[in-house]
């Protein structure tokens, strides 16, 4: 077997980039969240994007640390996020600053990619995600039919009709379609199919950013609806959240959020059009992003607001208002 680990152990999030990687026939795999890639054009283009959007980032940042008062110090265990997750974006941007240790900090942060873990005690009086332990698609949809009281998962070997299969973990995006009755799957959550298509056939995910346990932004993502599972996306474009939910969806978010204790993350919202319900199918406590397919202009706004977001939570300010 042809293969190349570029990591000299297990470890993830530490020292060179690289080590976060394992390249194998052809793919590559995220080690925190054991995620396959494959290795293509489509994937270098990407990565080609997000590195002048890394420059881009990590310019804004030294001139805000020129010009602005120190930021605002956040100590991050048991790991340090990496450039490709949002909340290094933001804490960059807003000219915050990495600590190295709680003592240091104005604020603890837990990160973790795993998808079930075990959060260590904070160790400061300001901190964030630290209970937030189980993120499993199970454990998302039973917060949301809490939150929302209608249900989202479903039992395969009951229920007649086409249902969503799809594993545990975090980030997978391996859904499926299967026909039901069907006999479960271990690893895997059975889920209601909810379709979000209208008449053009486009499938439409409403990725919302969560700060402070509120929404602060929407990426509205189209995609085929026969790829509506695919981690690529036709086009996506930022809203402010008060044009895409009413007041009692907003309300229906932030229950959802302090029953998950997420101070930090993004949830992937679907919009029934048949009902105009909304689920929540997907908690992202470590969201990447944002989308390599956002125009520029979107791109730096999303940024700013969550870097103000940020900054507001750490330092106990009202959030600022939406885009």
């Amino acid at each position: 077997m042809a293969a190349s680990d570029v990591s000299a152990s297990g470890n993830v999030h530490r020292g060179a980039w690289l080590r976060d990687f394992h390249y194998e026939r052809g793919r590559i795999l995220v080690k925190s969240t054991g995620v396959w890639m494959k290795n293509d054009l489509q994937l270098w283009a990407d990565i080609g994007r997000w590195l002048t959007y890394y420059a881009f980032v990590r310019l804004r940042g030294f001139w805000a640390r020129l010009t602005k008062p120190a930021g605002p110090r956040i100590w991050f265990t048991p790991y340090r996020p990496r450039p490709w997750y949002v909340i290094w974006a933001a804490t960059v941007w807003g000219g915050m600053r990495l600590a190295r240790s709680p003592a240091d900090a104005d604020a603890a942060f837990y990160f973790e990619d795993q998808t079930i873990a075990a959060p260590p005690p904070p160790r400061h009086a300001r901190a964030f995600n630290f209970a937030v332990g189980d993120v499993s698609k199970t454990r998302v949809a039973q917060v949301m039919e809490e939150a929302f009281g209608y249900p989202l998962a479903l039992d395969p070997a009951t229920y007649v009709g086409e249902a969503v299969e799809k594993g545990e973990g975090n980030g997978l995006h391996d859904g499926r379609l299967v026909q039901c009755p069907t006999a479960p799957v271990a690893g895997k959550a059975y889920q209601r199919l909810i379709r979000t298509e209208g008449d053009d056939g486009w499938a439409c995910d409403l990725r919302t950013s969560c700060v402070g346990g509120r929404p602060v932004l929407v990426y509205v993502k189209k995609k085929p609806a026969a790829a509506r599972f695919s981690i690529q996306n036709t086009s996506v474009v930022v809203q402010a959240p008060e044009d895409v939910f009413s007041p009692a969806e907003m309300a229906q978010l932030e229950r959802f959020c302090a029953a998950m204790k997420l101070d930090w993350g993004a949830l992937d919202v679907l919009r029934e059009r048949e009902t105009g319900r909304l689920y929540i199918v997907d908690v992202n406590k470590t969201d990447t992003g944002p989308a390599v397919v956002l125009n520029w202009r979107d791109r730096a706004r999303a940024t700013k607001l969550l870097a103000a977001a940020l900054s507001a939570m750490v330092l106990v300010r009202d959030i600022a208002p939406p885009l």
